[in-house]
């Protein structure tokens, strides 16, 4: 039976999802044919600053997923394991439509060389704008190197990656965040079917010269879902879906009730304990982007293990705030492996680390999790939320619940 069916709301159960971006634990069978073989975000990060310290996420079984220096295994774990995509890609979009059951059967297009001149050319008509950069490139990189002719000329600033991705940056002075997030509704107008890159960014930014630093006015416009998710299920039958940082763009604000903020992990943490406190049921699904956009990319490897232990902080306080009918579920969507060159996503599987919240209780009083190893698709994450809020499952959709 399908959760669609008419599940009325009001079963008091709450599951909060955590993807903390791009903490990946492992190539997948296929890395080798994104370059990607051997790569291993978090075992190598743990390696390169002398071992990671995360007392909670150690407890929880993360050093039962995999060998971690610093995070040794527990003995007593939640439930833990390893999730795989099943379709192709390695980026933020595709890693979280899995987690809820959509799979594309298509990798969406990369543009490893730049953006090709005839399709420059009618971004340009469409945005009333002159287009500079053109090549893949690390952000920060990229306003530093052409923020003064920006400035000077108000083309704006156009960059991608290995991933599906088209990126516009713009100085607040010379365009508004508003005439930003224009600018790029009109590229994703244009940027359809063969082209459809699976997110155009907005990178506002500002500063003078020699000083330029990004906003957390960023946005993604993504392309819609090409199939039905879990959210949709969820809401569907009652249930609400609360999306915490750039989660409700991902998915283009289908199958979302609610969007909060979270621009920074700070921000996205506070939303998240917020809701904790406020929601009586429903679905927190979170992203916390730092360890991505700010520490992964960037090769910043005290800054993401600095982001890691604050992170698992904020996961103690909340085991002691979990009520009996809660889920929490800890996972990723890729990997940044820094141990590879460039600065690009990595194709990894994602940790699971899940437990109820009647778990958590035992956890706290020293008794036994009774925990088990768990490995699959991403898409049981979205199965093990829709079966734990309304007690169906989505047969049509991937995926199924690890909660037994």
């Amino acid at each position: 039976m399908s959760a669609s069916e008419g599940t009325p709301k009001g079963t008091g159960r709450r599951a909060i999802v955590v993807v903390i971006d791009a903490c990946g634990v492992g190539a997948l069978p296929d890395a080798a044919r994104y370059g990607d073989e051997g790569t291993n975000t978090l075992a190598h990060l743990a390696r390169a600053v002398g071992g990671l310290r995360l007392p909670t996420l150690q407890r929880l079984g993360l050093g039962s997923i995999l060998e971690l220096e610093g995070v040794a295994p527990a003995r007593d774990p939640a439930i833990h394991g390893r999730l795989a995509p099943l379709g192709p890609g390695k980026d933020s979009i595709t890693g979280h439509w899995e987690l809820m059951g959509v799979v594309t059967e298509r990798e969406l297009p990369t543009y490893p060389e730049g953006f090709p001149p005839e399709l420059i050319e009618r971004l340009e008509a469409a945005m009333g704008r002159a287009l500079i950069c053109n090549r893949p490139y690390n952000g920060i990189a990229a306003i530093d190197e052409f923020g003064a002719e920006h400035l000077r000329t108000g083309a704006l600033i156009v960059y991608t990656s290995q991933d599906s991705v088209l990126q516009l940056a713009a100085h607040v002075q010379c365009m508004s965040e508003s005439e930003l997030y224009e600018a790029c509704t009109a590229a994703r107008a244009v940027m359809r079917g063969g082209e459809g890159v699976g997110r155009v960014i907005a990178r506002p930014f500002r500063g003078a010269e020699g000083a330029f630093e990004r906003t957390h006015g960023r946005r993604d416009f993504t392309l819609t879902p090409p199939a039905r998710s879990y959210l949709q299920e969820l809401v569907d039958s009652g249930a609400e879906v609360h999306a915490v940082g750039k989660v409700a763009d991902l998915f283009a604000g289908v199958g979302i009730s609610r969007s909060h903020p979270g621009a920074t992990n700070a921000t996205a943490l506070q939303s998240t304990e917020e809701l904790l406190d406020e929601l009586d049921e429903g679905f927190v699904f979170v992203n916390l982007i730092e360890t991505d956009q700010r520490f992964g990319h960037r090769k910043d490897l005290a800054g993401f293990a600095r982001a890691l232990s604050e992170i698992d902080a904020a996961l103690a306080t909340w085991l002691g705030r979990l009520r009996s009918d809660d889920l929490l579920v800890v996972t990723a969507d890729h990997g940044v492996d820094p141990a590879q060159p460039g600065s690009d996503h990595t194709r990894e599987y994602a940790p699971l680390l899940a437990l109820t919240g009647e778990m958590a209780r035992r956890l706290l009083h020293g008794a036994r999790l009774d925990g088990r190893r768990h490995d699959g698709p991403l898409a049981d994450v979205g199965a093990s939320v829709l079966s734990w809020l309304t007690g169906r499952d989505a047969r049509e959709l991937p995926g199924e619940s690890f909660l037994g």
